[in-house]
């Protein structure tokens, strides 16, 4: 019928979640080679400052998406010879999951290692943007 409605978590538990999510980005080796030296500046700074700050607004982006009280964020980037590995790791302590925190931190690093190179290399594609885990446990 098309209708949409946010899920009513509030009598669920409040417990530790944590969720870890993988966003690559495929370049030329002379790309990788280069992405602290870029002519807009060091994209992996910029990356991991983006997936931070755009984790922290996942609720404005998606819908239906509970804001959340973040207790941890992380954003890891490791260069290989042709790529962008980007690692996501996302806490709370909520009554619902932190994956599309994870998610979209990794997503808008990725797009912005993306934004930083797109001058200097065409051909990128950012690919294998995945939920790796998720965990909650009883908050003690």
């Amino acid at each position: 019928s098309g209708e949409v409605r946010m899920v009513d978590v509030g009598s669920k538990p409040v417990s530790r979640r944590r969720a870890r999510a993988r966003a690559v980005v495929r370049m030329a080796p002379e790309t990788a080679s280069r992405l602290r030296e870029l002519p807009k500046g060091d994209a992996l700074a910029a990356a991991r400052l983006a997936g931070i700050m755009a984790a922290k607004r996942t609720s404005e982006l998606i819908p239906l998406c509970h804001p959340l009280p973040l207790t941890h964020l992380a954003v890891e980037l490791e260069v290989g010879q042709d790529s962008v590995e980007i690692i996501a790791s996302a806490e709370t302590q909520a009554q619902t999951g932190v994956e599309m925190e994870a998610l979209v931190a990794a997503s808008v690093a990725a797009l912005t290692v993306y934004d930083m190179a797109k001058g200097i290399d065409k051909a990128m594609v950012v690919t294998d943007v995945k939920l790796l885990e998720k965990t909650k446990s009883a908050v003690s």
